[in-house]
């Protein structure tokens, strides 16, 4: 009988008009799509405000100039922060520049930008008329396309480090050491190391700071004084928060939202 349970049924899915189609979103403040996932692989990014984009692996704070590559069957949710444009791309699994593999996170060239958005134009009138034209270009930008490390947050499985970053997520604040959380999720300051390296490819004090990180974004984007910011986040004064955020993102707090 479990046997059954493994069988994979022979249902076919509504395939897309045509193997990439570009689409445009716009979420006001708070907005929040529940979780869902597509066949096909989801490309996305946001052209005003910025979004919030959580998995069972991890978490991706996007900014200007951010995109995130969703592959097929990924469980997913959408936040909005601020008045949000979003710009998607949904690819048939066969049209995919990359196999089904993790998400990851691509820098946006202004050329990428604009093929996105002349997709989008194209469905308004003759949907194949540039597609032809359109697609090569478009994949060959996204491939090249360099990866970006910041803005995303991995998420652990043990559930000791859950216990750990859920508390952190609600207060990215706090300061507490490895040693301090070791007491309280019952493991030794050691193997709670060793468990962050391997689950998240990240030591305990980078997670951290990535997470202060996207929440940093998030908080800009809603017009939070910087101040203030480095208060929420843990930070003794401005100029570190600053400095962090620049070292990471390469603009300060103040002008990253204005590219």
């Amino acid at each position: 009988m479990d046997q059954a349970w493994r069988l994979t049924p022979d249902i076919r899915y509504p395939r897309q008009s045509r193997d990439i189609i570009a689409s445009c979103y716009d979420y006001r403040d708070g907005d929040r799509q529940a979780w869902h996932s597509h066949e096909q692989a989801q490309f996305v990014y946001t052209v005003r405000g910025v979004l919030r984009v959580v998995t069972q692996t991890g978490m991706w704070t996007l900014g200007p100039r951010r995109g995130l590559w969703i592959p097929p069957r990924i469980g997913h949710e959408l936040w909005a922060t601020g008045e949000v444009l979003m710009h998607s791309v949904y690819f048939e699994p066969e049209a995919s520049p990359w196999p089904a593999a993790g998400c990851r996170v691509l820098s946006i060239s202004p050329l990428l930008r604009e093929l996105v958005a002349a997709m989008i134009e194209d469905k308004k009138d003759d949907p194949d008329r540039r597609a032809a034209l359109i697609t090569p270009l478009l994949l060959k930008e996204m491939l090249d396309a360099p990866e970006a490390t910041e803005g995303g947050l991995p998420l652990p499985n043990d559930r000791r480090l859950r216990q750990i970053c859920e508390r952190l997520l609600n207060e990215p604040d706090n300061c507490d050491s490895l040693g301090t959380w070791g007491e309280r999720a019952g493991a030794s300051e050691r193997t709670l190391a060793r468990l962050f390296r391997d689950e998240t490819g990240l030591t305990f004090g980078q997670w951290r700071q990535q997470l202060r990180l996207v929440e940093a974004v998030s908080l800009i984007a809603q017009g939070v004084a910087v101040g203030t910011i480095a208060t929420k986040l843990g930070y003794t004064n401005s100029s570190a928060f600053i400095t962090m955020f620049k070292r990471t993102m390469g603009e300060t707090p103040q002008r990253y939202l204005k590219l």
